[in-house]
């Protein structure tokens, strides 16, 4: 391990400090990466065709990427390193103890080592799958690579595509460590975590681009926006369109509500400070025990089938499925797409016998996926009893009216986590496929990441502010 050890203290990063920061510190820096993410999100990438990458766009939201942009790779690279090591740590391939000092600072290091490769991985990928020049697309005639010119159609070399390529790569590899970066500034110095951020705040945009955009779409004379499109079918009498419009505002406020629900669901176990008789608090248990992790995990694993389906489909090898346009059309892809069953509903009044086997594969993944990756999580990331049990009895916390052992409150605390966990990540699944599947304004997945990424982040700045406001308090919660 001693060239892993070199290696992992080598690689660049982002300071943090043991000082406890104030409320204002950490809202500052969370404010300016996050108006750096939307900033960022309007750069475009140079020498990129016209919508070479409109093919990825389902990837947006999941991935908090804006694609066609320096960011095009978002988080994806990141959140398919934390999969592959949770695979890796939950078959016991790879043991890791995170418990010490120097388990942690190893797993992270490997962490961000994966996290370098596939963003170097990703960026090849897209650029292989994309277009390369503006206005550049591939002649039969001349059986070759040309960019459209205001002086005329120019034929490229194999040399300058190369050339095109290279340049492609190399701002999208930049993009992507400028967002690994920005994740550690907000671990390190502001609110909750960079990819929960990035999510929330590709979400927030997409709703409110989908809810009040006046702009038409191409070919139509009804606006992109839900509310202008209501008022102007309403004006000329198209009731489908009033009906689809309020079914994807009626789905994206029911999974709201839903979300919010789940997330103040708790079981609240009550102990007992040890050596201060009379004195006692209660130990919250979330209903979503391991919060957003899992469904991000089966929804970024999805994302990249989708991902290497279009890869080996441009490579002549659809063995994953084929695409029509930019929807799935055959194959493993299909079968993992969610059908909008609302819009089905509307148009057609009723479902085909594919959209319902859709549908119900797609609940099945989303569930299943959402459980095993919730186990996975909370064995990983230190929320398993016997972790939580250590953290009681460090805290001087007991459970009343048992001793102070470590294995009783184990057993206490393992009948109340593991159906949480099980249940929480299947409940989390359940929500984010029946948004996909009722045609909400955004990703389905995306409004529920979204909700619940919100609700963590009031809690924490509620209670930094608490903190800041009570000293005495900021002494109780250390």
């Amino acid at each position: 391990m001693g060239l892993f050890d070199t290696i992992i203290g080598n690689l660049p990063e982002v300071k943090g400090t043991k000082q406890r920061l104030p409320f204002k510190e950490k809202l500052k820096w969370t404010l300016i990466v996050l108006v750096l993410f939307y900033v960022l999100g309007h750069i475009p990438l140079f020498g990129l065709a016209n919508n070479a990458l409109a093919n990825f766009e389902f990837l947006s939201i999941i991935l908090g990427a804006s694609f066609g942009s320096i960011i095009s790779l978002g988080i994806g690279p990141i959140v398919t390193a934390s999969i592959v090591l949770q695979l890796l740590s939950g078959t016991g391939i790879m043991s890791l103890d995170l418990t010490t000092a120097d388990g942690k600072r190893r797993f992270q290091g490997l962490q961000k080592l994966l996290s370098i490769f596939f963003i170097i991985f990703e960026a090849i990928i897209y650029v292989a799958m994309g277009g390369l020049s503006t206005g550049g697309y591939y002649d039969p005639v001349t059986s070759g690579f040309v960019v459209q010119f205001v002086a005329g159609v120019i034929p490229l070399a194999s040399s300058q595509i190369f050339m095109l390529q290279s340049f492609l790569v190399i701002q999208l590899i930049l993009g992507g460590m400028l967002i690994m970066f920005m994740d550690e500034v907000v671990s390190k110095w502001g609110f909750g975590s960079g990819l929960s951020l990035f999510i929330a705040a590709g979400v927030a945009q997409q709703i409110m681009i989908r809810l009040f955009n006046f702009i038409p779409a191409q070919g139509s004379e009804i606006a992109s926006g839900a509310i202008p499109a209501i008022f102007q079918s309403l004006a000329i009498g198209d009731v489908t369109t009033v009906g689809l419009m309020l079914a994807g505002i009626l789905s994206t406020v029911v999974v709201f509500v839903m979300s919010v629900y789940g997330q103040a669901m708790k079981v609240e176990i009550p102990l007992s400070f040890g050596k201060v008789r009379g004195y006692g608090m209660r130990w919250p248990l979330n209903f979503f025990y391991t919060s957003n992790i899992p469904v991000i995990l089966v929804a970024a694993l999805l994302a990249n089938i989708q991902l290497f389906a279009r890869l080996f489909e441009n490579m002549g090898l659809p063995i994953l499925g084929t695409f029509s346009g930019q929807n799935p059309a055959s194959g493993i892809v299909l079968w993992t797409s969610p059908p909008n069953l609302a819009a089905a509903l509307i148009q057609q009044g009723s479902w085909t016998w594919l959209q319902i086997g859709q549908a119900s594969t797609y609940c099945f993944l989303m569930i299943t996926g959402s459980m095993i990756f919730s186990i996975f999580w909370m064995q990983t990331a230190g929320m398993d009893p016997k972790s939580q049990a250590k953290q009681i009895l460090s805290s001087g916390l007991q459970m009343q009216g048992f001793r102070r052992d470590e294995r009783v409150l184990e057993k206490i605390l393992g009948r109340y986590i593991w159906p949480l966990t099980i249940v929480g990540g299947a409940a989390v699944g359940l929500l984010a496929a029946v948004a996909d599947l009722t045609g909400a304004l955004s990703n389905g997945t995306g409004i529920l990441l979204a909700v619940m990424i919100i609700y963590k982040l009031y809690e924490e700045i509620a209670k930094q502010h608490m903190m800041d406001m009570h000293p005495a308090m900021r002494k109780f919660m250390e």
